[in-house]
């Protein structure tokens, strides 16, 4: 027998010039080609003397093997051909790569350098091999694990290993509690096949229990956020106007009672503001405010936010379920801000809060009593969303024990410089403008202006008329002001001039020109609108309707 294929193939120096030895045996187990690398790497003696020491250890069926062929070692691997027979793969060992005992110390070696924790277990499950880091994270000694089930380590789920073994599949991310301190980890396992037969798994685990604790730690963060006593009381309330000092004397009133408390106001006239106030004068000043925004959650987030969960309610649940805002707010108050974007259901579950003065978690079923006095706000029109279904009656009067209505900006304007001047001196100290004035001209503008973003609306222009100041200007003047002040129209006297036409005619022109500057005035807010002009929301909706009256492009509320 020679190296040569048969007349016309194709393959031969392709085969010549690999660096494994190949041999190809027919079904008999007889030598039928071997190429250059195979006969260098046996010296012309494989066959023989080495044939029947290979041949005996092909027999054997157990792949990869070694194979030792005058003192030189060689990995052996074997390929079946469908059509009978098969190619036996022989790769060179280097002389300085350890076998047996060497090469399980190496072994070892290897895997005592990994951070992450590595597990190995035979076919049967039973521990063959962990590392270091493996004792570290789970407190057991190898005398502990090695050849003692897969499961001796579990304190809490199921193997993985086991798992592996039976599927044959990989599992990756398995949450579970290791060892006798019970530590979180992941866990990421892997079937350890040779030759297509399955020898074991090995199993690599990530310690999570200081992501866990920063997690914990984050959420006691976030906790103690939302329990910070109130931080401002009625004294840093701005202002004179015989309308704001009713309303504060009101919540003074509010302060002193246990009932709820209904906040109602366009956006930004300070219901935050007075919500800390009276939590902060009344007996529970002492104990947790929490502000919940309501708008800001989804409805599945806000109860279980709200409510609080059981262990396993939903898919990514806490272990061990979560305390919700009523819980925290235990003896204190609740500010839930914007009620009226709350969900039918969430406000069926908050009305039987209010009735029953208890809570169930999200996923249980047993009730837990608390003690809670809720403030809530809104800017909405909470009578039509009524009307309309929106909104439940029943959680209505039960929210509207004590209404107290927030004055917008346009009716408190002698309070305006009292503001600009707060506003100056706090913007002034964070942009490093220090004694700052403002001309009598400008205060007059911007008593002028109607303010439909309110008290917000208010600090943007002097955070913005700041800015607007020249190195070494002191003083606030007109020209720093922004645009919409110069859009203000004058105010004239008013008188009536005969144009021609019927009374009936002239009047509907009148009362549909006093409609549109109702809702201008009112920032196209449909409710206020309605209240200035002491009419019901309906009759106005039909007047608009009637007269065809539309906001300006940009400018339209749908309140």
């Amino acid at each position: 027998m020679n190296s040569q294929f048969p007349p016309g193939a194709a393959c031969f120096d392709l085969l010549n010039s690999l660096e494994e030895g190949l041999v190809l045996c027919d079904s008999d187990h007889r030598v039928q080609y071997y190429n250059r690398q195979a006969a260098r790497f046996c010296d012309e003696k494989l066959f023989p003397p080495g044939r029947d020491q290979l041949l005996g250890l092909l027999q054997k069926g157990s792949f990869p093997a070694l194979f030792d062929c005058g003192g030189q070692k060689f990995t052996v691997s074997k390929i079946e051909i469908s059509s009978g027979g098969y190619w036996i793969v022989l790769s060179e060992l280097c002389s300085d790569v350890p076998t047996g005992a060497e090469g399980q110390l190496l072994l070892q070696a290897i895997i005592d350098s990994l951070s992450d924790a590595v597990s190995v277990v035979d076919e049967k499950g039973m521990g063959l091999m962990i590392n270091r880091a493996y004792t570290r994270l789970t407190g057991m000694t190898a005398e502990q694990v090695l050849r003692q089930p897969a499961t001796v380590d579990i304190a809490e789920g199921e193997s993985v290993h086991f798992q592996v073994l039976k599927t044959g599949k990989p599992i990756k991310g398995v949450r579970m509690k290791v060892g006798p301190y019970r530590r979180d980890v992941v866990v990421s396992c892997a079937p350890l096949q040779i030759n297509g037969r399955m020898k074991g798994s090995v199993g690599v685990i990530h310690d999570i229990s200081e992501i866990r604790r920063l997690m914990e730690e984050l959420e006691r963060t976030r906790r103690l956020v939302r329990r910070l006593e109130s931080r401002y009381t009625f004294e840093d309330i701005i202002g004179r106007s015989k309308r704001l000092l009713e309303t504060v004397e009101r919540a003074g009133q509010a302060a002193r009672t246990p009932a709820s408390v209904l906040l109602r106001g366009e956006c930004g006239t300070g219901k935050e503001l007075f919500a800390h106030a009276i939590h902060h004068a009344s007996e529970r000043a002492e104990r947790p405010f929490i502000r919940v925004n309501c708008a800001s959650l989804t409805d599945t987030l806000l109860e279980s936010e709200l409510f609080g969960y059981a262990d396993g309610a939903f898919t990514g649940a806490r272990k061990g379920g979560r305390k919700g805002y009523f819980e925290e707010a235990h003896g204190g108050t609740l500010f839930l801000d914007e009620i009226g974007a709350m969900s039918q259901e969430a406000q069926a579950r908050l009305l039987r809060v209010l009735q029953e003065g208890e809570i169930i978690r999200v996923g249980e079923s047993r009730t837990r009593a608390i003690d809670v006095r809720v403030i809530a706000a809104t800017n909405a029109d909470l009578e039509e969303m009524v009307q309309k279904g929106s909104f439940r009656k029943d959680l209505y009067y039960r929210l509207n024990v004590f209404p107290i209505l927030m004055p917008p900006l346009r009716e408190i304007k002698e309070d305006i410089p009292l503001l600009a001047d707060y506003y100056v001196n706090r913007y002034g100290q964070e942009y490093g403008r220090l004694a700052v004035e403002i001309s009598p001209r400008v205060y007059r503008r911007l008593q002028e202006y109607d303010w439909p973003g309110n008290m917000r609306e208010l600090q943007n222009v002097i955070s913005r008329a700041l800015i607007n100041l020249g190195r070494d200007e002191v003083r606030i003047d007109e020209q720093h002001l922004m645009i919409p002040f110069a859009t203000v129209p004058e105010k004239k006297e008013p008188g009536a001039v005969y144009g021609g036409g019927s009374l009936a005619e002239m009047h509907r022109n009148w009362e549909r020109e006093m409609i549109r500057q109702a809702l201008a005035e009112a920032g196209w807010n449909k409710s206020e609108a309605a209240r200035r002009l002491k009419i019901s929301i309906r009759g106005l909706y039909n007047k608009i309707e009637r007269y065809r009256i539309y906001p300006p492009a940009g400018s339209a509320r749908e309140n």
